[in-house]
């Protein structure tokens, strides 16, 4: 795991090292002609001793973010070169040497890395199928440059990105909130040359091709995802030549990848009790206990002098607020590894979250019919009533407005955002073929878990110096999981159905019956409190008033209009 950069122009050398060093502090590699420089901070995994980057061969050297989980296979195919490492980055370099494009078919990994030709002058970037590892492009007139964050730029000659802010408040994510700075496509690879200064990606992999639910058969499906459980979580485990960890909540995703790994090597697991808000620590208990890890609960308590420094390390506005405890979590498990494996991906593959349900049963179609009930409802209290007023209320919606009211209910119903991202993302929903059921699932796939659940671990994680593998997110389970009919991802109004019943066979039956909680934190609490002063500080420099209405958000500061109270935090916390 690593940070990489690359530019076409004169950069201080060492404020690029100081502000990658945290994605690599083991070492630091650098190479320039009169073309192009590469920078590189190792954090050391494979290969310690050898494995330096930017690696070179020929006319051509790489630098790589990342792991290549079936390294030491791949190189099956590769006996025509004479390895001189065991590193993946050796493999990778010769992947693209003798497959060029086609390489990426052959991979399991979590990658983002450019591979620069001497010769030719063109330079060959690429990003995994989910996501995992982040890659910015910094492009204005005609300079040229990549890394892995985007504070790597933070001393450019940077613009705000109004259509970018306008996206940012309508859905709670945005791409870099720069004009400059684009976030290189997951699942793409693309071609820069120096004689135009182009870049064209193309892409190689979109989950939507692999739809199919064909997999019907209760036993069929148990008996694949539990093979492909198995090799994604060895190959994660095994794949590294330092002690690797494993986030344990109390849910069924992290515990059955401690049920895995726990056959190969003997664990430290860590859970997270926060604040006596947030504590699964009796159910991963029983977890650590039946597989006997080397089991840590980490009491949480947020130094809310830190938050700054902590939603700096984005580089753009990051809404998801509980990227504030995974900081401290990832700081706390870091004492004791130097790799963690978790659970993400799975509720976007096999339909975790509660707002699956109704699509599955077609219940957004009936209650199109049922506005009249929406004055019976109380939208204040968390709970049935409010889940059936949204649902009723994203009924009657489409396209971007649709996918805001199942998802997060921001600005929803309070004030409409303009401008041409947003109008993208609209009609990109609009032209999508599934079902609401399976659109949701994309959409949740391709922009809540990119934008949100993956840069939030990658962030908080590599913050601290820590790497974090996903099992869920494995080439096998992206190529199959929606191969799984609807009908085995929930059933009996249960969600992850299929993983549940995977889960009797290695897990307690109060693990597997536990309702989802996310990682749920006093966000209104601190709105009210922790947080006031700090939030209203800021607010008050008057940014927001460039795109939302002044007297709208007074109104809401000051309670003022008939919003429930965790929505009004949300509003809040996501202008801060």
């Amino acid at each position: 795991m690593c940070g990489i950069a690359g530019f076409n122009f004169r950069i201080d050398k060492e404020e690029v090292f100081k502000t990658l060093y945290h994605r690599g502090p083991d070492e630091k590699g650098y190479f320039e002609d009169n073309f192009f420089s590469f920078f590189h901070t190792r954090l050391s995994i494979q290969d310690i001793s050898e494995g330096h980057q930017p690696f070179f061969y020929k006319n051509y050297l790489i630098v790589f973010n990342g792991e290549i989980y079936n390294n030491l296979e791949l190189r099956d195919l590769l006996k025509e070169f004479n390895f001189k490492t065991y590193s993946d980055t050796e493999t990778l370099l010769y992947l693209y040497i003798k497959f060029k494009e086609e390489m990426f078919k052959y991979i399991d990994g979590m990658f983002a890395f450019a591979i620069y030709d001497t010769l030719k002058k063109e330079l060959f970037l690429a990003r995994d199928r989910a996501g995992k590892k982040p890659l910015y492009i910094y492009q204005k007139n005609n300079k040229f440059g990549f890394a892995s964050e985007i504070n790597v730029f933070k001393d450019l000659d940077l613009t705000v990105d109004e259509d970018d802010i306008n996206l940012l408040l309508s859905t709670g994510f945005c791409e870099s909130g720069y004009r400059e700075v684009k976030e290189f496509p997951s699942g793409c690879f693309g071609k820069w040359k120096i004689e135009n200064g182009e870049l064209k990606t193309q892409k190689y992999f979109d989950i939507l091709d692999y739809f199919g639910e064909n997999i019907k058969n209760e036993n069929e499906a148990i008996e694949l995802l539990d093979n492909i459980l198995e090799k994604s979580v060895k190959t994660r485990l095994l794949s590294s030549d330092v002690e690797v960890g494993a986030f344990l909540s109390g849910g069924i995703d992290s515990s059955l990848i401690v049920a895995k790994a726990s056959k190969f090597k003997k664990l430290k697991t860590f859970t997270v009790r926060f604040e006596g808000e947030f504590d699964e620590s009796p159910l991963a208990n029983l977890t650590a206990k039946r597989y006997e890890t080397e089991h840590k609960i980490i009491d949480v308590n947020i130094d809310f002098d830190e938050i700054i420094k902590i939603v700096s390390n984005y580089g753009k506005p990051f809404f998801d607020s509980s990227a504030i405890p995974s900081y401290f979590v990832s700081r706390e498990a870091r004492k004791e590894v130097k790799v963690i494996l978790n659970g993400d991906g799975a509720d976007e593959l096999f339909a975790g979250y509660r707002r699956y349900v109704p699509l599955r049963y077609g219940f957004d179609k009936l209650v199109k019919n049922f506005s009249f009930i929406l004055p019976l409802l109380n939208p204040q209290k968390r709970g049935f009533s409010m889940f059936v007023y949204r649902l009723i209320r994203a009924s009657k919606k489409e396209g971007i407005q649709w996918y805001n009211a199942m998802l997060n209910d921001l600005f929803e119903d309070l004030y409409e955002f303009k401008g041409k991202k947003i109008e993208k993302i609209d009609d990109f929903i609009k032209s999508l073929k599934p079902d609401n059921f399976n659109k949701l699932l994309y959409l949740d796939f391709v922009l809540n878990l990119r934008y949100g659940l993956l840069m939030k671990m990658d962030i908080a994680t590599m913050s601290n110096s820590l790497e974090g593998r996903s099992p869920f997110l494995s080439k096998y389970f992206l190529e199959s999981a929606f191969k799984i009919d609807r009908s085995l991802k929930i059933k009996n109004f249960k969600t992850k159905y299929i993983l549940r019943k995977l889960a009797t066979k290695y897990l307690d039956e109060e693990v597997v019956i536990a309702k989802k909680r996310g990682f749920e934190i006093p966000l209104t609490k601190w709105v009210n409190n922790e947080m006031k002063n700090m939030i209203m500080d800021y607010l008050n420099y008057g940014f927001y008033k460039n795109f939302v209405d002044e007297s709208l958000i007074d109104k809401i500061i000051n309670r003022k209009i008939n919003i429930p109270e965790d929505k009004r935090a949300k509003i809040l916390y996501l202008l801060f």
